[in-house]
């Protein structure tokens, strides 16, 4: 930080004397970099890099469009992308992963935390008054299927792996670690002995996933309406049942679920709860604890597996809904929830596709085995022959729930919804996005007309359904995705990285 913004307590990235950190670019960076400065492209570029939010891939679009006021027929707008910078579209990919592009996954991050946030507190058309109701934050695990190697912490420090092990297992593998590893040590998440590891029933049980969440939703529901005293088909007479869920994979490749659940009167959001937060918690564990998925065998060498959550279930109650006691049973405060639930909807796989952990790179192996296997299961109970490609000859083995694993393979065999979320929660997150095109939009209009924007009930006309007034219509072809040199990436990904460091310095700031 230098002296000036150390007096007036600006943010040190700005200024000529913060330049972006561009790491070590390669040579074909440099010379794309150099090829700008070159042909005076550079503010073209900034500008077309500026509109996607530093997109890392966005998408290149050439064409035009044409805004119509639906009811008179005037057309108000004209666009071609020969007139952008660069001459070309460009239109930011949209991806959540963090790994995949930064800039998108800080909007979706920002997105899912307004979603949830609204579903804590009230805004964004959901009543105030949902403060007051009864809240809890479970996290549901996979169960194991071997023993792996991990960090330990141990009074603050790191501990050893697995220390308390006793003997080898029946490969003569050691049952104990003494290892002290570190966060990204490639044996972190892995199996102690590769042999002893369940890899099928893992991949089967991260495949089904969705199916035992959802079963757990009902059975929630269920265990509610026993509380109440009522039939689970008159549970919406007295009482529903909301929540906003995300999954994070676990270093060792398996999802866990992250919800927040929360329990409303029969009219919904705001309306009062008939049970206190404890209540609502008991009842999620005994859901949790109860559900199965009864998964079918892959082929005729296989066998059905009953498929549950793991035993670490974590259930913690952040608003009791009781007035006496509006803080919950934990030192949990909501707004510290919502931003667990953002920053994990934005995770992936953990998985370097450049040097994925050999654990990872055995489940992905796996899912494609077991893919094969199923669309080739009348083929022999040993499986599939390598030495015969004719595929399924009974004409049923298509109908299989496992061919499509090989299409999840790069998921780890997981093809549910990171971030979800039941009807009445919150604001959906489709509703947000259009509210930020409109804003856009409106923006646009008032620096081509040079007016000021028109603030007043501004939130409202955003977050409004009706219809459109205007009309857009266009014809546009794929140019591409990605930027078109190694260095405008580099300065698109360093500039995201900025503007990631300004945000968390002015959250500090405002804290």
């Amino acid at each position: 930080m230098n002296d000036a913004h150390a007096v007036t307590g600006g943010f040190p990235g700005f200024g000529q004397d913060a330049p972006l950190d561009l790491g070590d670019l390669s040579p074909a960076a440099v010379a794309g970099i150099t090829a700008r400065l070159r042909d005076r492209t550079v503010g073209a570029f900034s500008e077309a890099a500026a509109r996607v939010g530093f997109c890392s891939h966005p998408v290149r679009l050439k064409g035009s469009s044409t805004t119509i006021d639906a009811s008179t027929g005037e057309v108000l707008a004209e666009f071609s992308s020969a007139d952008a910078p660069l001459g070309v579209l460009y239109r930011a990919c949209g991806n959540r992963r963090e790994s995949v592009c930064p800039a998108c996954s800080r909007v979706y991050a920002r997105d899912t935390f307004e979603m949830i946030r609204a579903g804590l507190l009230g805004g964004k058309t959901v009543p105030a008054e949902v403060a007051d109701n009864p809240l809890v934050f479970a996290t549901l695990t996979a169960p194991s299927f071997g023993h792996v190697h991990g960090t330990r912490s141990k009074n603050g420090g790191a501990g050893r792996c697995r220390s308390h092990g006793r003997g080898t297992c029946p490969h003569g593998v050691p049952r104990s670690c003494t290892a002290q590893h570190p966060e990204h040590d490639p044996a972190v998440g892995g199996p102690l002995c590769d042999a002893c590891y369940d890899w099928k029933s893992a991949v089967v049980w991260q495949w089904h996933a969705p199916e035992l969440w959802r079963r757990f939703t009902i059975a929630m529901r269920r265990q509610v309406a026993e509380a109440l005293g009522v039939r689970e088909s008159a549970l919406r007479d007295v009482a529903s049942v909301q929540f906003a869920k995300v999954a994070e994979y676990q270093v060792r490749g398996l999802v866990h679920f992250h919800a927040l659940i929360r329990l409303d009167g029969p009219d919904g959001p705001g309306s009062a709860a008939p049970l206190p937060g404890a209540v609502l918690g008991e009842a999620i564990r005994e859901a949790a604890r109860a559900v199965s998925v009864t998964a079918p065998p892959v082929d005729g060498a296989d066998v059905p597996r009953v498929l549950r959550f793991g035993q670490q279930l974590d259930v913690r109650c952040v608003r009791s809904g009781v007035p006496e006691n509006d803080e919950g049973s934990d030192d949990l405060r909501p707004e510290q929830v919502a931003g667990y639930l953002a920053k994990y909807s934005t995770k992936g796989t953990g998985t370097d596709p450049s040097a994925p952990r050999p654990h990872h790179r055995r489940l992905i192996r796996t899912c494609r085995w077991l893919a094969e296997r199923a669309a080739t299961a009348c083929r022999g109970l040993a499986g599939p022959d390598p030495e015969d490609d004719a595929g399924c000859v009974c004409g049923q083995c298509a109908g299989s729930p496992y061919r499509l694993l090989a299409k999840w393979a790069h998921m780890l065999g997981f093809r549910g919804h990171f971030s979800s979320k039941s009807r009445r929660y919150s604001i959906p997150l489709g509703r947000l996005r259009r509210a930020r095109m409109r804003f856009q939009r409106l923006k646009a209009d008032a620096d081509r007309n040079g007016t000021p924007m028109d603030v007043a009930d501004l939130e409202n006309r955003l977050l409004s359904e009706d219809e459109e007034t205007t009309l857009v219509v266009g014809a546009w072809s794929y140019q591409g995705t990605g930027w078109t040199n190694p260095g405008d990436k580099a300065l698109a990904d360093a500039a995201a990285a900025r503007a990631r460091e300004y945000a968390q310095w002015k959250a500090t700031r405002t804290a």
